[in-house]
């Protein structure tokens, strides 16, 4: 668990989360909400039509 050092060194923001970095600096990230996903645009797919076969001829037993 983390020590607090100084307590109202900083006015925080709400949204915000606050940690001190590797190199001992305060630092502040907007914090990421779950649940809220972007809508994504839907793609328009193209029908494809079915490939022609061609007929295969049938040898004959001699």
């Amino acid at each position: 668990m983390g020590k607090i050092i100084v307590k109202k060194a900083i006015t925080r923001r709400p949204g915000h989360l606050y940690y001190v970095d590797g190199k001992g600096n305060v630092c502040e990230a907007k914090m990421a909400r779950g649940g809220k996903k972007k809508k994504k645009a839907k793609k328009k797919v193209a029908k494809k039509k079915p490939a022609k076969k061609k007929p295969v001829k049938k040898k004959k037993k001699k």
